[in-house]
């Protein structure tokens, strides 16, 4: 057991008056007028001061987890081995193909062994590229071998630097997003600090460094700065262009980087379909994102070899039917993502289910709904409170603005009524609002997506916070609207705000800092250690996912199942190879590991006497209810399970019995594991 020990023209939302100057000052032929000298230098100062300010807080974000890394493993001092331990799950064994691209004899040879991979699912030849999103960790090996840093950089740190050096770019693009939104720099900073100051719900970059989130979420805020900027009003040709390819490289990126991506872009086609619905996004702006989500996504879909699961995506499907006739949308059935849908279906209460890779999910506390603590950690920073009050201020404009497009009310009167009280919203606030709500909703539903909204929500509630347009449609309200008193709000409120964050958490930061820790988990590392030591490079290992992820980067033995879960034969194996922990017999057992090609088998207390989880959750219940048996323990079972014939396998085997003995042989224990070898018998 691992302990941590001390040491988008719009149609309906084009500005009033007195809007900020990108959308007032027009001519009658459309053309911006120049600024006065003055105002062009004060300019140009703002955005340079601005620009500082967002390079040097994304620079400090990094070392600030960089720091908070290295403190809580004590990753410069610890072996390799245990370096590699930390990289738990599939952190781990995306980690490994870095690794395997590295020592492998030549890149060319490198890229062989990905594409035909004979080493992570035994009896199996896989292409990882195809299956996986591993061209990160490629590109960063071959990057590796070509510079000259070798005798300077260890491979680890030369990977751990550049995810920390990524949430520089996330950091970065929230500012700016916050920053196009509300027109100043000073809305960027406070979107960071909230950022930073939240980072126990913002990120987990220190201690899942691997993940794929942490690879495609500064993506995905690069190409909502993009998208932020892009639907503003007055760009010329020129910048549209441009930024509709810094739109389509993000979104590449993004693509490239994660496998839930098409879920995700699906969740944003959405806000902007409902948008466009609600006449509150230029048409030809938006098409234009379909088809760079559509394009970015095929580009992927061609680099992973076809993968099945993104031809079949509801992204792709949603996005042609909206093109075509915006009333259509195909649903595929494929059998690569089934496990989403079947987990959906039951998470929601359209019945319950036996499933057993529905119920791993549901049974996992990051798939639960989001835990109320949350909201207080995020309201202790005021974030939540200020985001409350921008999302309600917003919700209504947006009404207002929707209710007056769809009724297609008489532009003069409207122009009067503007005239008289104007209550609008631009495209780019339409879509950050819409883009939170929905965000928010996933986020609620399921507790791991709970980054893809907390940034964004630092974002909003900055951008809300410093923005003319919320204090003035606020003021109008309670008839105190003035333009000097709408500066002076806009100004000071966030400087109080920004005052306040620093004086309460800055001394919790440094004493944070100062914390020293050290990575422990001896179990692990004398396990790693024997495999080594004691078995067959070409021996085939099972047990448990999360581990046998750590097998293969520690090790380099081949594996019988991993926890990279989205191919259907994978968790059909996964689901048999769990049978050991299952009430089965032991010639059973032994027939269905070695069906998989496997020598060894890896036990885990941790998961054959689990408390983590209550009755019906444990990995034993689950298994038993899909077998059709009675779970152990008090309590209810549904009245169709039966008991069954034989004890539970891992329990049984540690007896040593002749029935048991003459399949397994135990060549290794600690208080941790149990490592049994099996007879090959003929």
């Amino acid at each position: 057991m691992t302990t941590i020990r001390q040491r988008r023209v719009g149609k309906g939302t084009e500005a009033a008056e007195d809007q900020p100057s990108e959308e007032t000052n027009v001519k009658p032929d459309g053309k911006i007028p120049p600024d006065p000298p003055g105002g062009k230098l004060w300019n140009i100062l703002s955005i340079t001061v601005g620009g500082i300010v967002a390079i040097s807080l994304g620079l400090l974000t990094s070392v600030y987890v960089a720091t908070l890394h290295e403190n809580d493993l004590w990753f410069s001092n610890i072996k390799e081995v245990e370096r590699e331990i930390s990289f738990r799950t599939e952190c781990g064994l995306y980690y490994s193909y870095y690794k395997q691209m590295i020592q492998a004899a030549s890149i060319q040879q490198g890229l062989h062994g990905l594409v035909y991979d004979n080493k992570t699912e035994s009896v199996r030849t896989i292409n990882i590229l195809e299956r996986m999103n591993v061209y990160q960790e490629v590109f960063l090996s071959i990057l590796y071998r070509i510079l000259p840093i070798q005798q300077y950089l260890e491979p680890v740190y030369f990977y751990i630097y550049t995810l920390f050096g990524l949430q520089a770019v996330y950091v970065i693009a929230l500012y700016v997003t916050s920053w196009l939104l509300s027109g100043t720099w000073l809305s960027g900073l406070l979107a960071a600090c909230w950022y930073i100051t939240n980072r126990v719900d913002t990120t987990r970059v220190e201690f899942t460094i691997p993940l794929r989130e942490n690879w495609a979420l500064p993506f995905f805020a690069v190409q909502i700065a993009a998208i932020t900027y892009l639907l503003r009003t007055h760009l010329q040709p020129a910048q549209e262009r441009l930024t509709l390819m810094a739109v389509f490289i993000a979104t590449f990126l993004f693509s490239l980087t994660w496998q839930f991506n098409q879920f995700m872009m699906l969740i944003q086609a959405l806000a902007l379909f409902i948008l466009d619905c609600l006449d509150m996004l230029p048409t030809a702006k938006v098409t234009w994102l379909y088809i760079i989500q559509i394009s970015g996504l095929l580009l992927v879909c061609v680099l992973q070899f076809f993968n099945s699961m993104i031809l079949g995506s509801l992204l792709i499907s949603f996005n042609v039917s909206v093109l075509i006739a915006r009333t259509i949308q195909k649903i595929l059935n494929l059998e690569s993502d089934e496990h989403i849908f079947k987990f959906l279906k039951a998470k929601f209460g359209f019945g319950a289910t036996r499933d057993f890779d529905a119920n791993l999910y549901l049974c996992e506390e990051a798939f639960g709904l989001l835990p109320l603590n949350t909201f207080s950690r995020l309201s202790s920073t005021l974030l939540f409170y200020v985001y409350g009050f921008v999302l309600f201020l917003l919700t209504v404009a947006a009404v207002i603005v929707a209710f007056r497009n769809l009724s297609g009310s008489n532009q003069a009167q409207l122009k009067e009524k503007m005239e008289e009280y104007t209550v609008t919203l631009k495209p780019d606030a339409a879509y950050s609002l819409v883009h939170t709500v929905l965000f928010g909703c996933l986020a609620l539903s399921t507790m791991r997506m709970k980054y893809l909204w907390t940034s964004h929500m630092c974002v909003f509630a900055s951008f809300g916070l410093c923005s003319a347009e919320v204090w003035k449609l606020l003021l109008k309200c309670l008839h105190l609207y003035t333009s000097q008193r709408t500066r002076v709000i806009k100004y000071s409120i966030p400087i109080i705000t920004l005052l306040y964050i620093s004086f309460k958490f800055w001394p919790g930061i440094m004493d944070e800092l100062s914390e020293l820790r050290e990575f422990y988990d001896p179990d692990t590392v004398e396990l790693m250690n024997w495999i080594k030591s004691n078995t067959p490079s070409t021996a085939v290992f099972a047990g448990s996912m999360q581990l046998l992820a750590g097998v293969k980067l520690c090790t380099g033995r081949t594996l019988t199942n991993h926890p990279h879960y989205e191919d259907k034969s994978l968790r059909e194996r996964t689901k048999q190879i769990y049978q050991i922990y299952a009430k089965r017999s032991p010639g059973e057992v032994h027939g269905i590991l070695r069906s998989f090609g496997t020598d060894y088998v890896i036990l885990e207390d941790s998961i054959c006497y689990e408390r983590r989880h209550s009755r019906g959750c444990r990995l034993r219940d689950l298994l038993d209810v899909a077998n059709g048996h009675i779970m152990d323990g008090l309590g209810e079972n549904e009245p169709d399970l039966k008991p069954s014939v034989y004890p539970r396998f891992c329990e049984e085997i540690k007896k040593n019995l002749p029935s048991y003995t003459v399949h397994f042989t135990r060549v290794f224990q600690n208080k941790t594991f149990h490592v049994y070898k099996l007879a090959k018998h003929k």
